[in-house]
């Protein structure tokens, strides 16, 4: 099933996607819910984020190729994590697919994509076991974790190299049925491929970052978790166009526009 959130004649609502069509629904894929008898063509409705997160989980470094990559940049050792330790993001960095990423005027060259697969969550729970975690998985989405590196190095916490307006792109839905094993991301700068792996090759998979975060915070319904990105991202400039794209899901596609 694919679930959305979308935006038709003034007003805001989830719906299911089949085809080329939105059933609107009554209620929301988190708790109960009815579908209408209304059918719109999935072209004339507003794709919006699919889903405004209580809490905005973040795994950051969660694959080997990233870590060894962006050390050898920075001229360091790579230090791959011994924890599966999770961090957050802000809503207000939130947008939807086919919106316009806002490079601030005092940005520097070093913004950068992180394509990720993100975890949306149908169901409360803490304590979690890891053979359970992916039952409190609802379904799946598409992230892209903007990073200027320049105030991400610099500043003592993120809140503006990682949070910025935004700065973190998600959707074009949630799609449910699908494992991580079976996926592969791609991602592309202006057409053109730069990276490629699969989505499943973590250094720690989605049930053990669940599990982990679940033992110390309680995972609501609604919630979502980012995963992590594989390679070495290259510069962004305002014109370009990225996608990320991930099997079973589709492509979040975003434009680089100049802070006016």
């Amino acid at each position: 099933m694919i679930w959305c959130r979308f935006q038709h004649a003034g007003r805001t609502s989830y719906g299911i996607v089949e085809g080329d069509m939105v059933v609107p629904v009554e209620g929301s894929p988190f708790g109960e819910h009815r579908r209408t008898a209304e059918k719109l063509a999935l072209s004339s409705v507003k794709l919006l984020v699919p889903v405004i997160p209580g809490t905005f989980y973040c795994a950051g470094v969660n694959y080997s190729d990233h870590v060894t990559k962006m050390a050898k940049k920075r001229g360091e050792e790579p230090k791959l994590p011994t924890r599966a330790e999770i961090g957050y993001r802000a809503n207000n960095a939130l947008l939807e697919h086919e919106g316009n990423i806002v490079k601030p005027k005092d940005s520097g060259e070093l913004f950068q994509y992180e394509g990720e697969l993100v975890a949306v969550f149908g169901k409360t729970g803490k304590h979690i076991p890891r053979e359970k975690a992916l039952d409190y998985v609802l379904g799946w989405t598409i992230g892209n974790d903007v990073s200027e590196r320049t105030w991400q190095r610099g500043d003592r916490t993120f809140w503006r190299g990682k949070n910025a307006d935004t700065f973190k792109p998600m959707g074009p839905w949630i799609v449910t049925g699908l494992h991580p094993r079976d996926m592969r991301t791609i991602i592309r700068l202006n057409g053109k491929e730069v990276e490629s792996f699969n989505t499943g090759d973590m250094i720690f998979d989605a049930e053990t970052f669940i599990s982990e975060t679940s033992r110390y915070c309680t995972i609501q319904a609604g919630d979502v978790m980012w995963l992590g990105t594989d390679g070495a991202p290259q510069n962004m400039k305002v014109g370009d166009t990225i996608e990320v794209e991930i099997t079973g899901i589709g492509v979040l596609r975003n434009y680089i526009v100049a802070e006016a």
